[in-house]
């Protein structure tokens, strides 16, 4: 317990009892609506009884034309939610954990089939993976968008989650925006000609939360350091970004990697296509001549665009944020040892680490890493097959234990 892992560490008001963040992953444990279920309370009762400083749930959709593909994805669009999340708040507050409530709008990055709506961007470009043509998004659906999100992190505060996270990363809308790869408008929430980010639709989201719930309520925001869509975002694009969040003072900034349309860069790892033709709702299919083309396309012109899998791959953008800003930064992605994450922490690379798959793999993974004197390395062996077992309804749950 002597490692700089468990020293407590404060964002905004809350006071973490250790370094280690469980990072938002998709729970499959909600109903058709988006009401969360018994097992998406079981799922974060175990994780507060288990040592973890602090849990980010799976995105909640702040609106139905902005929820992902998956089925049984939460959401938190309506006060008629409110006690089912108040049940899980409650829980996890018994054993002094803060629990954020990760709130996300999809954009382009959905299907219409789920949605039962137009689909909303600010490009009417499709996504390479989702293949829908989504119509240019207006001032008026921009207002409600801004609505949505604040009414969604008030609905989160009236049931007892301690703040809220932004997800402006992953490709998702509020990333669409920042982007000029995916930002074609010309108006205000357009990209800036000096910074070449579209950050006026975050800001004005920030600031309609803070009006709203009162400038006390922790925010924090999820980026990507960088993506794969064209031209580099590191380090030119993200300086100023972290400038921006910085001059907003966001309680704290998580840094991710990527967009869905090359969706593994952004857990890396296997790649289980057998699993994705039996589950994905685009890519669904048991033809046998459809799954020899497919896997020939993607291992020919798509898979060079991969990146492999390396401990703590996005610590790179964290340590240049750290540099950036005093905004407390949380690293995530690959990290699957005591000693990788002692070692970001000492030397200053980032102030807190965040990981999932290992949390799936083990919920007592924070435990362990408080019981051992030396090195402990997760059991997660990155197979994936959790996540592309997130299409098929079912809760998430490791599948593959090494």
């Amino acid at each position: 317990m002597d490692s700089i892992i468990f020293n407590s560490y404060k964002i905004g008001g809350m006071t973490l009892r250790n370094r280690i963040v469980r990072s938002a992953t998709f729970e499959g444990a909600a109903d058709e609506n988006g009401n969360p279920n018994s097992k998406y309370i079981a799922l974060y009762k175990s994780l507060a009884e288990k040592q973890v400083g602090m849990i980010i749930t799976g995105f909640a959709f702040v609106s139905g034309n902005g929820r992902a593909m998956q089925r049984a994805q939460a959401g938190i669009d309506t006060s008629k939610k409110i006690l089912s999340y108040r049940k899980i708040t409650d829980e996890v507050h018994k054993h002094n954990v803060p629990i954020i409530l990760q709130i996300a709008h999809s954009g382009r990055q959905t299907i219409k089939k789920v949605t039962n709506s137009k689909i909303i961007s600010s490009t009417k470009k499709s996504s390479v993976y989702f293949r829908q043509k989504p119509s240019l998004i207006n001032d008026s659906e921009i207002e409600e968008v801004i609505m949505q999100f604040s009414n969604a992190a008030y609905l989160a505060k009236e049931a007892g989650f301690d703040g809220v996270q932004i997800h402006a990363a992953h490709g998702y809308l509020l990333h669409q925006f920042l982007l000029p790869e995916t930002n074609v408008l010309k108006n205000k929430y357009g990209i800036d000609k000096k910074t070449h980010l579209g950050i006026k639709l975050l800001e004005e989201i920030f600031d309609s939360i803070k009006a709203g719930c009162d400038n006390s309520f922790p925010v924090l925001v999820k980026i990507s350091g960088d993506h794969n869509l064209g031209s580099n975002f590191f380090p030119d694009q993200f300086d100023h970004l972290i400038s921006f969040l910085d001059g907003k003072h966001f309680d704290a900034i998580e840094i991710s990697y990527g967009t869905m349309d090359y969706a593994i860069n952004i857990f890396r790892g296997d790649l289980d296509l057998e699993l994705v033709f039996k589950h994905n709702p685009i890519f669904l299919t048991d033809n046998p001549i459809k799954k020899y083309l497919m896997k020939f396309y993607i291992n020919t012109f798509i898979s060079s665009r991969f990146i492999d899998f390396s401990p703590a791959y996005n610590l790179r953008y964290a340590e240049r944020a750290k540099q950036l800003t005093t905004i407390p930064v949380i690293s995530v992605g690959g990290f699957r040892s005591k000693f990788e994450i002692e070692n970001a922490i000492n030397n200053k690379q980032t102030d807190l680490v965040g990981m999932a798959r290992p949390f799936i793999c083990e919920p007592d993974f924070a435990e362990k890493l408080a019981a051992t004197d030396g090195d402990y390395k997760s059991r997660c062996i990155n197979c994936n097959k959790c996540v592309f077992m997130c299409d098929s309804g079912k809760p998430t749950i490791c599948y593959s234990k090494g």
